[in-house]
C-alpha cells in the first residue's frame, strides 16, 4: 500500500488519521527505523510498527493524539526493561510480552483543517474567505437557500440583509461552534430576534463580528473575522472534538498481562463459552496448552 496516497485520500475525506514512524528500533524488534503505518481514529492500522503487541501501544497513544491534537515520541519498552518517565512529548509503554530490545515510534496527529462557511457575496465575504484561505482553513461558499455543512466549524454571515436569520439558524441547529454575523449591534439584535436565538446559544453568536481593531474598510473588518476565529481555535479549540474519541474494547492477556486492543484480527479462543483475547498467538497457544477444553 502507498501510504503517501492513502494519506492524500483521508485528507481529503477529511478524515482524522495518525502517520506513525519508527525512528528508532533495538534488536530483537521486527520493526526498523523508518516503518510507517496510518493509525485510522477508529483504531484500524494501515502499515507496518511493529508487532501485535507494539500495534497496541500504538493504538493507545494515537487515540491519545487525536484527542489532543498534539505530536508525541511513543517509547516501547520491554518488560524488563527499566523504565523511563513521561516527559512532556513523550510517553512510555512497557509491554511485558516483548523478548527484548525497545522502539521509539513518532505519532503525528493529521486533523481535518477546520472548515469556514461563507454567506454572501460582499467585499466582506471575500475579505474573509481570502484571509481564511490564507491561513488554511476550508472554505465553503454557501449557496443561496443552502444550508451550512453540518461538519464545519465555524460560519460567518456577511450577506448584509437577505436569508441572514435563516442562516444563523440552520447553523445552530447543526451544531456549529462559531457564528459570525456581519453587522451593527442595532442590526445585529433584530437579526438575532428574527432567528429566535435561544439564551443558550446566544455565546456562539458573535455580532459585530471580529475582533474590535477599529477596523473600517472590507479588508480590515475581514481580517478582524479572521483574527477571531484564529483565536477560538487556538485558545477555544474551535473545531477540535468536543469529547475524547471512544476508547476501543480492551482485554487483559492472561498469559503475560498485557492488555491489547480487541480488533477482528486479535488472537482469542473461547474457554467454557467466554471469549480470551491474546496479544499475539503465541501466548493463545501457551493458554490452550494448560486449558484443554478451550477451542
Amino acid at each position: 500500500m502507498d501510504l503517501t496516497m492513502r494519506a492524500a485520500e483521508l485528507t481529503r475525506r477529511r478524515r482524522a488519521f495518525v502517520r506513525a514512524t519508527v525512528v528508532r528500533a533495538q534488536r530483537p524488534t521486527s520493526a526498523r527505523p523508518g516503518d510507517c503505518a496510518l493509525v485510522l481514529d477508529d483504531g484500524t492500522i494501515e502499515g507496518f510498527v511493529g508487532g501485535q503487541c507494539t500495534e497496541t501501544s500504538v493504538r493507545d497513544a494515537a487515540r491519545q493524539a487525536l484527542t489532543t491534537g498534539e505530536s508525541t515520541l511513543l517509547r516501547v519498552l520491554p518488560g524488563t526493561a527499566q523504565t523511563f518517565p513521561d516527559t512532556p512529548g513523550a510517553t512510555v509503554a512497557v509491554n511485558p510480552c516483548l523478548s527484548g530490545g525497545a522502539t521509539e515510534i513518532f505519532l503525528e496527529p493529521q486533523l481535518p483543517a477546520p472548515m469556514l462557511v461563507v454567506s454572501g457575496s460582499t467585499p466582506v465575504a471575500e475579505a474573509v474567505a481570502d484571509f481564511a484561505e490564507r491561513l488554511d482553513f476550508v472554505v465553503d461558499r454557501l449557496e443561496p437557500g443552502a444550508t451550512p455543512a453540518a461538519d464545519a466549524a465555524a460560519v460567518v454571515v456577511a450577506s448584509l440583509g437577505g436569508e441572514e436569520p435563516g442562516v444563523i439558524r440552520a447553523a445552530l441547529d447543526a451544531g456549529i461552534g462559531y457564528v459570525g454575523l456581519v453587522a451593527s449591534r442595532r442590526r445585529g439584535a433584530d437579526v438575532l430576534a428574527q432567528a429566535e436565538v435561544r439564551p443558550d446559544e446566544r455565546a456562539r453568536v458573535h455580532t459585530p463580528a471580529g475582533l474590535d481593531i477599529g477596523a473600517r474598510t472590507a479588508a480590515e473588518i475581514g481580517l478582524s473575522i479572521v483574527a477571531e476565529l484564529v483565536q477560538a481555535v487556538r485558545r477555544e479549540n474551535l473545531g477540535s472534538p468536543t469529547a475524547p474519541i471512544a476508547a476501543p474494547r480492551t482485554a487483559v492477556d492472561p498469559v503475560c498481562g498485557m492488555t491489547v486492543t480487541v480488533t477482528a484480527d486479535t488472537p482469542h479462543l473461547s474457554d467454557a463459552g467466554t471469549d480470551v483475547w491474546f496479544c499475539c498467538p503465541g501466548c493463545r497457544r501457551a493458554y490452550q496448552k494448560e486449558h484443554a477444553t478451550c477451542s
